[in-house]
């Protein structure tokens, strides 16, 4: 097994959920590798956890990360929360992200729970994808 293509995996998605056009058109600059201190904005994306096991096989290591994309809003209902998720679906499902280390095999959207969060209005999505990454060193 290999876990050695998290960090470049991570920064992939990131990249490329901060570079896409339709997904800033909902969100502007609003996507955070982690939440910054302050006031957050009214409708905002974070990456959250992750796991990830063992894939390798007899061509070389790999490894299954199963993580989550965190669509927050503070407008009651889920409207903007599920345009913005499926923003970032279409961004990433079967996505061509060029890692540092290692190759994307694939990239799927597994599943999501959208949720009420306290008695608010604030709204949560988290949406979870797999991506199946090979090791190459």
């Amino acid at each position: 097994m290999s876990y050695g293509v998290a960090a470049a995996l991570q920064t992939a998605i990131y990249q490329t959920l901060s570079t896409d056009p339709g997904l800033a058109a909902l969100v502007g600059t609003s996507i955070f590798d982690a939440l910054p201190s302050g006031t957050l904005p009214p409708l905002y994306i974070v990456l959250g956890s992750e796991d990830a096991r063992d894939a390798s096989d007899k061509t070389g290591g790999g490894a299954l990360h199963e993580f989550t994309v965190t669509i927050v809003t503070e407008s009651a209902g889920f409207a903007s929360a599920k345009v913005a998720a499926a923003a970032v679906s279409d961004a990433l499902v079967n996505a061509d992200l060029v890692l540092s280390r290692g190759a994307l095999v694939s990239l799927n959207f597994y599943k999501a729970k959208a949720a009420r969060v306290g008695t608010g209005d604030v709204r949560q999505i988290n949406l979870i994808f797999r991506a199946r990454v090979a090791d190459d060193t």
